[in-house]
């Protein structure tokens, strides 16, 4: 069986587990936190450890900036 989430084209899927980024990031774009775009709990992708509710950090290659970070919500 293939492990999907350490495929090379996977990018690198984090919980962020403090509370203080996570303000900052919706006081910095004004929203609240079912705002963010949202992630199944299934998705292979996902550390194992991920619940319903828990933000995610996704760090991918960018063209035009080094690294794209970008943030979901897991959903079930």
């Amino acid at each position: 069986m293939v492990e999907v989430s350490q495929h090379t084209l996977v990018p690198e899927h984090s919980l962020v587990e403090d509370d203080d980024e996570i303000d900052a990031l919706l006081a910095e774009y004004d929203i609240s936190r079912t705002d963010l775009p949202k992630i199944k709990r299934t998705d292979p992708a996902l550390p194992d450890e991920a619940a319903t509710g828990d933000v995610v950090r996704i760090e991918r290659d960018s063209r035009t900036t080094d690294r794209a970070v970008v943030y979901r919500l897991v959903i079930e």
